[in-house]
């Protein structure tokens, strides 16, 4: 879900179904949602002619959390930004999008790979499409066939220096994660090597520290060929970006509560934390993992600006923003447990509603875990160990879209039964 799961926050329709009943009731909620070893070979393919493309330069900030590993570094370290090839998938997704248009501000030479139907519900058409990705080098192809990408690709005829997935389940259910977090990421990662990659980004999510999740287990996967693919040969290097919730997914309920409703919170509204992030402060953040040697081969955590805050606090905010006294809907986590009880009967007679299970487990999971680091020492989350990166703030976000409201701010397709 780019859910990347993004790390967002969904509204949760409680909604169990059977063959032939519907149970009518819903039970709408506000959550926080906030990846085989192998080794592939390297292209010999060359350059074509950069594309023409903006030279704005932003200054990369640099950030790590571990001691940086020696490497043998890539050739393509030493040429500038427009002499570099980068290949962004999963570039219509609500990131990719904001990555593809820092990469530019960049001056990277950007080879953008689409769906011919982009977009939430593949509602953009390929003139949609090439609009907003206006500047790239855009090019339609079925990522989930690595045949497919490997020969739109081919037809493009140029090299690859690095490849940055922004690739995410839209859903989270089993077989969707499956073949989205790992099966198209790793074809972007074999068609990328296949010619002459030598770097690979891979936007993850900070919650797969503690998988229960399938979507959590199909990025873990990925991750660790990553890891495999760096060790098997010492020119490869990548960079795994964990963020922790995007703006986007807390806003659900701006409106609501500017229509008058409470603001709605599971138990005393501490039970999860975040330090949530723009979506342009972490296409930054990921854009500066295409050329920084502190950021090689490395496990990147990454959070906004400021404290970590609880859904309690993110409520006062939005109530001190419209003047008004807060006013809360408390709701209790064990509500949670029983529809996800439910739910694990019912597929056990209907195994067709295996991923209605598996969302009932998604927002009891960021209903009660905080995005933010988990110290192996302690096991608790910790928000001081959690770095901070950009300058944008949630209040500055609520304060928009109390203004402008939350188009062109949809969370995906998924629904959370």
């Amino acid at each position: 879900m780019s859910l990347c799961f993004s790390n967002s926050l969904v509204t949760l329709h409680f909604l169990a179904k059977t063959q032939s009943t519907r149970l009518s009731s819903q039970f709408i909620n506000q959550i926080q949602v906030s990846s085989i070893p192998y080794a592939l070979p390297a292209s010999s393919l060359k350059l074509s002619k950069p594309f023409e493309c903006s030279t704005q330069r932003l200054n990369p900030i640099t950030v790590s959390t571990v001691p940086t590993v020696e490497t043998a570094p890539s050739s393509f370290r030493n040429k500038t930004p427009k002499d570099i090839n980068v290949l962004v998938v999963g570039s219509t997704g609500y990131i990719g999008a904001f990555v593809v248009k820092e990469l530019l501000s960049r001056g990277f030479n950007v080879i953008a790979v689409a769906r011919e139907k982009s977009g939430i519900r593949a509602k953009n058409n390929k003139e949609e499409t090439l609009n907003q990705l206006k500047g790239a080098n855009v090019c339609f192809s079925d990522v989930t066939r690595l045949d497919s990408l490997e020969k739109t690709l081919d037809n493009l005829g140029v090299s690859v220096d690095v490849v940055v997935s922004c690739l995410a389940s839209r859903s989270g259910g089993v077989k969707d994660s499956w073949k989205i977090d790992y099966e198209a990421t790793k074809n972007s990662l074999v068609a990328g090597r296949n010619r002459g990659a030598s770097h690979f980004v891979l936007l993850s999510a900070i919650c797969v520290q503690k998988p229960l999740l399938e979507f959590q287990r199909a990025k873990l996967k990925l991750e660790a060929e990553l890891m495999k693919e760096a060790e098997v040969d010492n020119a490869f290097t990548y960079s795994i970006v964990r963020p922790t919730a995007f703006f986007k997914s807390l806003g659900g309920q701006v409106e609501l509560v500017k229509d008058g409703k409470p603001y709605v919170m599971f138990g005393d509204g501490k039970l999860c934390a975040c330090k949530p992030i723009s979506e342009s402060d972490l296409a930054s953040f990921i854009a500066d993992c295409v050329l920084s040697k502190d950021m090689i081969n490395q496990v990147l955590p990454i959070g906004g600006p400021g404290k970590a805050l609880t859904p309690l606090e993110q409520g006062e905010t939005l109530f001190k923003l419209l003047g008004r006294e807060p006013k809360f809907l408390k709701v209790p986590i064990g509500i949670m447990d029983f529809a996800i009880g439910v739910l694990d009967f019912l597929v056990k007679i209907f195994p067709s509603m295996e991923d209605a299970a598996e969302f009932g487990k998604i927002g009891r999971y960021y209903a009660a875990e905080s995005m933010l680091i988990l110290d192996p020492e302690t096991g608790e989350y910790s928000a001081e160990k959690t770095p901070s990166y950009g300058k944008d703030t949630l209040e500055e976000f609520f304060e928009r879209v109390l203004r402008e409201g939350m188009e062109g701010q949809e969370l995906g397709e998924q629904t959370i039964f």
